[in-house]
């Protein structure tokens, strides 16, 4: 009994430590745009956290662009905004971790879903920003993220290095390659030198 409530003391100070980590919803707006171009990021969409840590819609948009607030629960800063084509795929993604399932798993059951045309993948290219930084670098009560990386990513299914023209493995800071090649998940990776 004694080592039930201790869990339950733990379990109960965790939850609220991870309620408190929940940032404004203005805030979460905020930072999670600073991954689009600024042309894009007054009338995307935004999804993030509500009080239960559960991810939600924080603001409709109306302009293709879906961008997605820092995850409270891991370390540092890490935003991204992607098209809107692409969030059926994102949106599984999310479903099947909240399910549980492993990274291996949640790339067998997409793959699973793509072939069967049961999850729709854009036909086209579709780009991803993806914003990262420090905690020691961002203020949570503005939002501002002082240094960050940004890497680019641009998903398109079943890519391949012949059909690219890219290399299938890094070759030099700065130069794009396609990761996952031949793949559901192929993406041209492009990360720019320090």
């Amino acid at each position: 009994m004694k080592k039930l409530m201790t869990l339950f003391v733990l379990a109960m100070a965790f939850s609220t430590f991870a309620q408190n980590k929940i940032l404004p919803k203005d805030i979460q707006i905020k930072t999670a745009v600073l991954a689009a171009p600024e042309m894009y990021r007054e009338d995307a969409t935004v999804l993030g956290y509500n009080q239960e840590g559960k991810i939600v819609t924080l603001r409709e948009g109306n302009n293709g662009m879906v961008c997605l607030a820092d995850d409270p629960n891991k370390a540092g800063i890490s935003v991204a905004c992607y098209g809107a084509e692409l969030e059926p795929f994102m949106a599984r993604g999310r479903e099947l971790a909240a399910e549980g399932k492993s990274n291996e798993e949640k790339r067998e059951a997409r793959k699973n879903e793509i072939e069967a045309g049961t999850l729709k993948m854009p036909s086209e290219p579709s780009m991803v920003y993806i914003l990262a930084g420090e905690e020691k670098d961002y203020s949570a009560e503005t939002g501002e993220l002082l240094k960050s990386k940004i890497r680019y990513v641009i998903y398109k299914p079943y890519m391949t290095g012949e059909s690219t023209g890219l290399p299938t493995k890094p070759q030099a800071p700065g130069m794009p390659w396609l990761m996952d090649a031949g793949t559901h998940r192929s993406h041209i990776m492009i990360t720019p030198a320090n």
